[in-house]
């Protein structure tokens, strides 16, 4: 069979669900006839489909790993039909090892098959935990076209790619699991210019899209010419099938024809991020909605925003639990909210139950003072009145701490920090007003919530405030947010010194008391629901720090190392950042 001067690829940018090996077939099934309706002659489909990315130790099983191979086996029968053939990522156990792999399948039959070789071990990846490495690969036949098939992380590192090139592949398929954070678009598309430009071979990325966990996958799917110019860009957190159409110009690939879409960045795309991590995590585990305190506040005021948007108004229940702390002010800005967001709106006190909490603890605490411990008891109130909501109508409880207070545990266990799934986890307080302005001024595309001005101005205005004792605001416990936060993002993100963050600017005593806060509440962050990731380094998935650790950073500069113990090959004797 001679080699074809033609190729029509439908990238099948998708939304999995870990586990669901069936519905995931399906889906990969139906793209298949949308492709072969639009001429396709093969559809890509992103890393580990039949399984969901990442599947974790859920892979280990082996009634999982039989039920994906039984999965593919059967998609690869359907393609005796003669329709469009299929690159699909799946487990594969081959002589008693498990690989994360890559499925050609045409004819009827599995044509081929890779395995990923560059296994991540870092920040959220752990795939050495549960895959074997795969062996060099070469590049596969798919009707005369001989195919490069990297498997993610296989593109980040040069050896796999030369590999392909140097045996003959004429152009790269790029099966992906890469999760979003902050201008990791960039990061990913310079990766791929990188590879392309090596060896003059055209590539299309296949980025999957959708929310697992503390994970959102953002789509993003992209081609590149053997020129490294952009031939095609799918969009961001929306699930898309393109058919790109590729003709071959003496020994190289181009991409004819194939969508260009500008897509989300920066603020709007942390919001979206949120949103889709939210219904996914919402949906994907069954509940018929949710329920959240409104308390008049930022935090909660977005979160409630988020909600709207990614489950309808329906499907949103808001609660004032109010104390004789809360101001009229905060009443009257929770109302606004909740009718201009159209939700379901309660006001349910809780004088009643922080008296009984009281008056069971009287005897214990008689001729102890009033402290933070009566504080902690409204909020547990709440806590409580909300996971009974919860119980009685099937609704998830949203957590609405950001990540200033996570850090510095500025926030009440089994109180505000009850819930299943937090939204703004991820979010410094600066940035959570930062994206309430943008809500207010821009609807995001597909979003269930209305347009216009959604948090009421007066919550943007003013001092944040717990309202768990008289006039309390934030910044009477905290530094100013825009402090806190920049010394914390050094922090957390960074990883930065006491000593070099001073050097900055910062005050050393500010440092060093956010330092020991930021490990003070490592037990209580160990004890928070889960939350969309945006950052580079998150609390949970990222940030893995033990809760017992009696390590604290001097403050000072760190000494050059001494040679004169180190054996062996020499050291540099500049000063390291350990």
């Amino acid at each position: 069979m001679s080699a074809p001067n033609s190729l029509a690829l439908a990238v099948a940018q998708l939304n999995p669900t870990v586990g669901d090996i069936a519905g995931n077939a399906e889906k990969a099934r139906r793209a298949r006839a949308q492709a072969a309706s639009q001429g396709a002659d093969l559809v890509v489909f992103p890393e580990l489909f039949i399984a969901g990315y990442p599947p974790e130790d859920l892979v280990l099983k082996p009634a999982f790993q039989a039920a994906c191979g039984a999965a593919v086996e059967q998609l690869a029968r359907e393609t005796a039909d003669g329709g469009p053939a299929m690159l699909i990522g799946t487990p594969w156990l081959d002589d008693g090892k498990l690989y994360n792999a890559v499925a050609l399948l045409d004819g009827g039959r599995i044509a081929a098959l890779r395995f990923k070789v560059d296994l991540p071990n870092y920040g959220v990846f752990d795939e050495k935990r549960v895959f074997a490495t795969g062996p060099m690969p070469g590049p596969v036949n798919f009707r005369g076209v001989r195919l490069g098939v990297p498997i993610c992380e296989d593109i980040w590192g040069e050896e796999v790619v030369e590999c392909l090139a140097e045996t003959g592949a004429e152009m790269l398929l790029v099966p992906n699991g890469s999760p979003y954070w902050r201008q990791k678009g960039d990061v990913r598309l310079n990766i791929a210019v990188a590879r392309v430009m090596e060896h003059s071979l055209p590539a299309i990325y296949v980025n999957q899209v959708g929310g697992q966990d503390e994970l959102v996958f953002d789509g993003v799917s992209f081609g590149l010419q053997a020129d490294c110019s952009l031939a095609f860009q799918l969009p961001a957190f929306q699930e898309t099938l393109a058919v790109t159409h590729w003709t071959r110009k003496g020994a190289r690939w181009h991409c004819e024809q194939g969508p260009m879409v500008a897509v989300a960045e920066a603020d709007h795309a942390d919001y979206a991020a949120c949103v889709l991590g939210l219904r996914d995590y919402v949906n994907k585990n069954g509940f018929s909605g949710v329920v959240l305190g409104l308390s008049g506040g930022i935090d909660s005021a977005l979160c409630a925003a988020m909600a709207v948007d990614a489950l309808g108004a329906a499907r949103v229940r808001c609660v004032m639990l109010p104390y004789k702390f809360t101001a009229q002010e905060s009443l009257d800005d929770a109302a606004a909210c909740a009718k201009a967001l159209g939700v379901q709106y309660d006001i349910m006190p809780i004088a009643e139950a922080v008296k009984g909490l009281e008056s069971a603890l009287a005897p214990a605490f008689a001729g102890k003072p009033r402290d933070v411990t009566e504080e902690n008891l409204q909020a547990r109130a709440r806590g409580t009145i909300l996971m009974a909501l919860s119980n009685k109508f099937g609704l998830m409880v949203v957590t609405t701490g950001n990540k200033s207070e996570m850090s510095v545990g500025y926030a009440t266990l089994y109180g505000d920090m009850n819930g299943g799934f937090n939204p703004v986890k991820d979010l410094y307080k600066t940035e959570v007003f930062r994206l309430a302005r943008l809500r207010n001024s821009w609807r995001p595309e597909g979003a269930l919530g209305p347009a216009g001005i959604v948090i009421p101005e007066n919550i943007l205005l003013r001092p944040p405030t717990a309202e768990l004792r008289e006039n309390q605001k934030d910044e009477d416990s905290l530094p100013p947010y825009a402090v806190l936060d920049a010394i914390l993002e050094r922090l957390v993100e960074r990883e930065e010194p006491i000593a070099a963050i001073a050097e900055a600017g910062f005050d050393r005593e500010t440092v060093l008391r956010v330092e020991r806060m930021l490990n003070l509440a490592e037990y209580k962050r160990r004890q928070a629901a889960p939350g969309v990731k945006v950052t580079l380094k998150n609390f949970g998935r990222d940030r893995r720090y033990p809760i017992t650790n009696r390590f604290r950073d001097p403050g000072t500069p760190l000494p050059a190392p001494d040679v004169s113990l180190v054996s062996g090959k020499p050291v540099k004797t500049e000063a390291f950042d350990f």
